[in-house]
């Protein structure tokens, strides 16, 4: 798969349909590259002359043929009928990689025109992404073909997660979240009607990329199932494959048909080649990052026994619950444990009215030295697999060097996961803390969904 690297990687890309009208799609496309691509940019449209985009001039090629220089990749976006002949004329000029924006192919009734455009890609050796696609976004070298402007949907920073999508408005929306969360993405696909390369060929590819860690998806439908399931078993023994898969219900299926004309299938089906392939399901766009930012962040947990150190005991409470109705275990600590509990709370380094049960609950005036001291026993302790850390940062007591302390927890080689709920001082210190390397989640069913996956694909590694 390693010819795909011509998507992500070119040295030189024409823009097929360049304009510099503002508005239009051809424009936004050609200042998406230019905002972050160091290579060459061509502009090409069939009226020729000149277009200035963001204050540069570029010579219009009439053709793609016309340019003087060797071209890796072409981003088309042209009216449908007009794109077979655009794709002889790349195939003409030695291009081996195209991604077509256009529409107006399989989902709009026109399987005969997507056949006719993925014949004469494969008579001139060419791979296709699309048509019907939103673009592709490499967040590590900043080729960016995406054609929503970034003052509209943002671009987040360099990452592990990968991210593909069957629809380009609800890729457009991952890439807001992402940023917003600042969770770094490394390449964003939009595959559109996958007429070509598809979610497979995509998987393949992610699962020998060494800037992905995580590989996630939207899809309706998959066309090849015995193809998705040999790559899906030999990607997530290597990294976590998560996919979030819609048309679950009759009516989601009815509309994924008439959105990228993919047959959605009975989701029991595919519910089923998940669990057989080790593949994550997720069931809503927020579940789909918790997981991801779980696993991109932690080590997969060894076993499905929880501990909870907190200083809000109703948050211990509903994490306990939120546990158990996921299938997971409260652990249970071990004498060794309860002793070192009993002997600090002797000592006055923890105080007389704290519960030392599982979940740990080091009360409201908890400063970051009891917390330290709490995850410490937690996690040495041999019955526990997994920490979950809860901290209401609206006490005036907890101080700033949590954040510290957290992050040297990961000495212990078990996945931690930290719950930070509120407002705009716990999101501060949520980045802070994950920039230590521990994910923080807004409140306690996604932490419980983090710890999940991360118990989850430990459990299919271990199997």
């Amino acid at each position: 798969m390693r010819n795909l690297d011509v998507l992500f990687y070119p040295k030189s890309v024409a823009v097929i349909g360049a304009s510099n009208i503002s508005g239009k799609v051809g424009n936004a496309i050609m200042c998406s590259i230019m905002r972050g691509f160091n290579g060459k940019i061509y502009a090409v449209n069939v009226k020729g002359g000149e277009i200035k985009v963001n204050g540069k001039k570029f010579k219009v090629y009439g053709s793609i043929k016309d340019i003087p220089d060797e071209v890796d990749t072409a981003v088309i976006a042209v009216p449908a009928r007009f794109v077979p002949q655009i794709i002889d004329e790349c195939g003409q000029k030695g291009v081996k990689g195209a991604i077509v924006i256009s529409a107006g192919f399989k989902e709009a009734g026109r399987a005969d025109l997507e056949e006719e455009l993925v014949r004469r890609a494969r008579k001139w050796g060419i791979r296709i992404i699309g048509p019907n696609c939103l673009g592709v976004t490499n967040l590590e070298n900043g080729f960016d073909c995406n054609f929503n402007p970034p003052e509209r949907q943002a671009r987040p920073g360099f990452g592990g997660i990968a991210f593909m999508s069957q629809s380009g408005a609800f890729g457009a929306a991952i890439l807001d979240w992402a940023a917003r969360h600042e969770v770094g993405m490394s390449k964003f696909i939009s595959l559109g009607n996958m007429a070509d390369l598809d979610e497979s060929d995509f998987m393949e590819y992610l699962k020998d990329d060494p800037k992905t860690r995580v590989i996630t998806a939207y899809l309706e439908g998959v066309e090849d199932g015995r193809k998705f399931l040999k790559v899906a078993r030999e990607t997530t023994k290597v990294k976590p494959v998560i996919i979030l898969k819609a048309g679950r219900t009759e009516a989601g299926a009815k509309a994924a048909a008439s959105h990228t004309g993919s047959l959605a299938g009975s989701y029991s089906i595919y519910e089923a080649a998940f669990e057989q392939s080790g593949v994550l399901n997720a069931k809503s766009m927020r579940q789909l990052f918790n997981y991801a930012k779980a696993l991109a962040m932690q080590p997969p947990a060894k076993g499905d026994r929880i501990g909870i150190v907190t200083n809000g005991g109703g948050a211990g409470v509903m994490a306990s619950d939120g546990l158990l109705e996921a299938g997971l275990k409260l652990a249970e600590l071990t004498e060794e444990t309860k002793e070192k509990f009993v002997k600090a709370i002797g000592e006055g380094v923890l105080p007389h009215h704290m519960s030392f049960k599982n979940p740990v609950d080091i009360i409201g005036d908890a400063p970051s030295s009891r917390y330290e001291v709490a995850m410490r026993y937690v996690l040495e302790d041999d019955n526990v697999d997994a920490l979950i850390i809860i901290a209401l940062f609206q006490s005036p007591a907890l101080d700033e060097g949590i954040v510290e302390k957290v992050g040297k927890m990961q000495e212990y080689g078990k996945p931690i996961i930290f719950v930070a709920p509120g407002g705009e001082y716990p999101e501060k210190m949520a980045r802070r803390i994950e920039k230590t390397g521990v994910p923080v989640f807004e409140t306690v069913e996604d932490g419980v969904d983090a710890i999940k996956a991360l118990t989850k694909y430990g459990k299919y590694l271990g199997e």
